[in-house]
């Protein structure tokens, strides 16, 4: 498998927001009750609202694309930290999402280095994300990339208050 790493536009919004929101049902579906899933997907993650993210002021998306095709994407923001990270200049991977059946097959690792690499050029001294605490795939996988438990924080699935934990890597 081939994969190629290119800054979306604009142009991107549709696709992106789509793959969101398709990628997000397929992961989280089967651990949440379909109540809470609609509730969420209609209130909290719609596709108006994923569209207006793309170009907008400090978010950087990334598309993984397989001969044409989107294999997954990254979302980075360049926003305040949370408190218990500090001053230091960091950059939230806010999402890091592979298509489904392109989950192990180099998708994650491909955009995670290209997100390593995009923050450093930024001048970045660290990168963080949240991650529910029930996604143990996702948690290994930054695990092995240098990633450490710093903090947790809430997370609001349509009425399921969830943890997520923050995790860092300094750069």
């Amino acid at each position: 498998m081939t994969l190629t790493v290119r800054m979306a536009t604009k142009d991107d919004a549709v696709l992106i927001a789509d793959v969101s929101r398709q990628t997000f049902y397929d992961t989280f579906a089967a651990n949440n009750t379909a109540e809470n899933m609609e509730l969420f997907l209609s209130k909290q993650f719609t596709r108006g609202k994923l569209i207006l993210e793309v170009g907008s002021f400090g978010n950087t998306f990334l598309l993984a694309e397989e001969d044409g095709e989107t294999a997954g994407y990254v979302k980075l923001r360049e926003s305040r930290p949370p408190w218990s990270l500090g001053t230091m200049n960091a950059i939230e991977i806010a999402r890091l999402y592979s298509v489904v059946d392109k989950i192990g097959k180099g998708v994650g690792k491909v955009l995670m280095q290209a997100s390593l690499d995009w923050s450093k050029e930024k001048g970045a001294q660290a990168v963080w994300l949240g991650v529910w605490e029930k996604n143990q795939r996702a948690i290994d996988f930054y695990t092995k990339w240098g990633f450490e438990k710093f903090d947790e924080t809430d997370f609001l699935l349509g009425k399921d208050l969830q943890r997520d934990w923050l995790m860092r890597k300094f750069l």
